[in-house]
Parts: structure tokens; C-alpha cells; sequence
């Protein structure tokens, strides 16, 4: 699995494309370079980058705990794949985003991409500098999660 580490700000084109971080781009494997899912984030006002391995990965887990024929879940797949779109890099490592995406995430001139663990999210630059500020429940929030013990996961 790819792990997408750093943020990055990067400029949208007039014809809204950024350029791809060469870190981020240093990160991935070269097989696994053939194409990334785009998809409105489930929580917050952002767009989130899978690369297709990942994507593949995702569709795995929802698909082993959802049955289409149940109509909560075939909701909740309708508005999960809604929203998407399949974008690759160009020649010169710029990705188009789709204008319904910009629009839903709120960006204009400038994003960050932040990476994290498999996927890498894009923020208008405003609303990233608003979620990214330190939380003064951080320390809360992580030892609620992680039980104030950290195991090594088996592998």
C-alpha cells in the first residue's frame, strides 16, 4: 500500500489543472502510476485522490459489507460512487480536475494536497489552513483512539 506523506500547495491552471507533486509522485510505485480516482470526501468539504490500487482496495471493503439489493445500501453506494471521476497525469504531471468537483470542494485559484496514509486529500488553501490548525483536543482525540497504548499490528 502507498503512504502519501507531506502537503503541498499547488496553483490551479486556467483551464483547472495542478501540477502533481514530485514527492507525491516519488511516493507511488512506477506500475502503480496508471491512474487515480477523484471522489468528494464523505465528511468534509474536500476532494480525495485515490490511486486506482487503493481505489480497488476500497471498492473491496464496501463491497464486502454492502448488498446492492438492500435498499439503505444501495442508497448509500449511489451517493458513495456519486461524485466521482477517473483523472490521470498529462505529459507534464498535471491533473484536470473536473469543474463540478472544484465547485463542490470550494476552489479557486490554489489547493493543498495532503497526504494521507493511501490517499491524498485536496483542499481549497483558505479551508485547509481552517481544519489543519492545531486542536487543542488532539492529545484527547489520540489517546481516546489509540487507548493510551500503542501495539505494533500484526502483518
Amino acid at each position: 500500500m502507498i503512504t502519501f506523506i507531506g502537503d503541498y500547495t499547488v496553483r490551479l491552471d486556467p483551464k483547472g489543472r495542478l501540477s502533481f507533486p514530485a514527492a507525491f509522485k516519488k511516493q507511488i510505485r512506477e506500475g502503480a502510476q496508471q491512474g487515480f480516482v477523484l471522489k468528494r470526501d464523505v465528511f468534509d468539504s474536500c476532494l480525495i485522490l485515490y490511486p486506482m490500487e487503493e481505489w480497488e482496495r476500497q471498492n473491496r471493503i464496501i463491497r464486502s459489507k454492502t448488498n446492492p439489493y438492500n435498499k439503505e445500501h444501495a442508497r448509500f453506494l449511489r451517493m458513495f460512487y456519486s461524485g466521482t471521476a477517473e483523472v490521470s497525469l498529462d505529459a507534464s504531471n498535471r491533473m484536470l480536475i473536473p469543474k463540478r468537483l472544484l465547485e463542490f470542494a470550494g476552489i479557486g485559484d490554489e489547493v493543498v494536497m495532503a497526504g494521507q496514509s493511501g490517499r491524498i486529500e485536496i483542499w481549497a488553501s483558505d479551508q485547509y489552513g481552517r481544519v489543519s490548525q492545531a486542536d487543542e483536543d488532539f492529545a484527547a482525540m489520540a489517546e481516546k483512539i489509540l487507548g493510551g497504548s500503542f501495539e505494533e499490528p500484526e502483518t
